[in-house]
């Protein structure tokens, strides 16, 4: 085995050993690892995606742990290069100030801060805030703008060193990164070290059940080991002393949960939201393998459906493009073996601009080419934010251009 990954053979979670693969996919390169012109001829490693289920618990995962050094270090992600999550975060903040009701001047701590938005906002409404981002260079923009951030992977130790310089922790907040970590165990336990008595812990996480009602399991990659269900996660969190009081859904990556969590005994009320939510999951059957059976069978359609129109495109050698060269759009081009069938991608980051796709090497333009190129179809790889992409460029279209929607249904336009 390759010395850069391991496979998990225990629950995240429970710690259970009996481990049902339940959902196969394509092995992938790293989801973001777009490649340099200069390291254009460098082979880049493959690593194998599926998801398992903990027969005891029901948590879903990805066993397949990469090293983070290798995903985060050197980290080009920015939260403001999404479209729409600038906004989101500001509401979030909203959201949390008003179910908490902090005091004013309490710290508020966010692990993988990214380049400081969510806190930007905090700061705003009148908290102390600090970052923590193991991206070195975004760790120092973030600092440089005014948003002091630590750049270091969150620890016991940090959490030592941030209660000694800071103070203890009145919100915690995790967008999007819990269902990164690997040792959750040790992750959540640092956690507890933060909080003040009264201090609530918030998680912002892509939902299991939203992924597969909305077809988006090209959120399946390397970075995301856990794929959370609500039911998995009390049992988890009531080890360390702590209850979920409160869950709001959000619309953000397909379709997330904020979970509020307390230490046991905390001031606050187990909201009717939670167990709505488990009733919600229940009926849906998220914790049975066939669920999962019936859902790849339905990712295969979709993936025959696009395959078929796009052979018949290349027979009437009609020129293909890609738009979008996001996270996602690796593992949607992996597994539905799209990598031959586009001559280009474009993107609209200038980070990724110039540079080459991972795994397959296709190369990445600004989306202004399309209007030089004029290919006869563009595939909307980013299908999630196909409708802000073909408002942006109408223009192709009234030029006699197509788009192509993958997904959640085949769509040409």
């Amino acid at each position: 085995m390759s010395k850069t990954f391991f496979q998990r053979q225990s629950c995240r979670l429970c710690g259970g050993n009996d481990l049902k693969n339940v959902l196969p996919l394509t092995p992938t390169a790293l989801c973001d690892a777009f490649v340099s012109p200069e390291n254009i001829n460098q082979e880049q490693e493959i690593y194998p995606l599926d998801l398992f289920m903990c027969s005891d618990c029901g948590y879903v995962h990805l066993p397949y742990v990469v090293n983070p050094e290798i995903i985060y270090r050197d980290y080009i992600y920015s939260t403001t290069s999404s479209l729409g999550l600038s906004e989101h975060f500001q509401s979030y903040s909203e959201e949390v100030m008003h179910r908490i009701n902090p005091s004013k001047g309490a710290l508020v701590v966010d692990i993988g801060s990214n380049d400081g938005t969510l806190l930007k906002f905090f700061k705003k409404r009148g908290m102390r805030i600090l970052g923590v981002e193991p991206a070195n260079e975004i760790a120092r923009k973030a600092t440089t703008s005014g948003i002091e951030t630590l750049p270091d992977f969150f620890s016991s130790e940090l959490a030592d060193k941030i209660v000694k310089d800071f103070g203890p922790t009145t919100i915690v907040t995790v967008n999007n990164l819990f269902a990164n970590i690997d040792d959750l165990e040790g992750f959540t336990k640092a956690i507890c070290k933060l909080l003040t008595p009264e201090g609530v812990f918030v998680v912002e996480s892509s939902y299991l059940g939203d992924m597969m009602q909305n077809m988006v399991f090209d959120f399946i990659y390397h970075e995301h080991l856990s794929y959370f269900l609500i039911k998995p996660l009390i049992g988890f969190f009531r080890r360390f002393n702590m209850e979920l009081i409160d869950v709001e859904h959000v619309p953000t990556k397909g379709g997330s949960l904020r979970y509020y969590f307390q230490l046991k005994g905390g001031p606050r009320y187990i909201l009717p939201s939670v167990a709505k939510m488990i009733a919600h999951e229940d009926s849906l059957g998220l914790d049975r393998p066939e669920t999962f059976k019936a859902f790849s069978d339905k990712i295969d359609s979709r993936k025959s459906q696009l395959m078929n129109k796009l052979g018949e495109l290349n027979s009437q050698k009609k020129t293909i493009a890609g738009y979008g060269g996001s996270a996602t759009t690796t593992t949607l081009i992996h597994h539905f073996g799209l990598g031959k069938m586009m001559d280009y991608i474009v993107d609209d980051n200038p980070a990724k601009q110039g540079t080459f796709s991972p795994g397959y090497h296709i190369p990445v333009f600004p989306s202004g080419l399309l209007y030089k190129r004029k290919p006869d179809y563009v595939l909307i790889l980013a299908w999630r934010y196909a409708k802000p992409i073909m408002k942006k460029h109408r223009a192709f279209l009234e030029q006699g251009g197509h788009f192509i929607v993958p997904l959640p249904e085949l769509e040409v336009i």
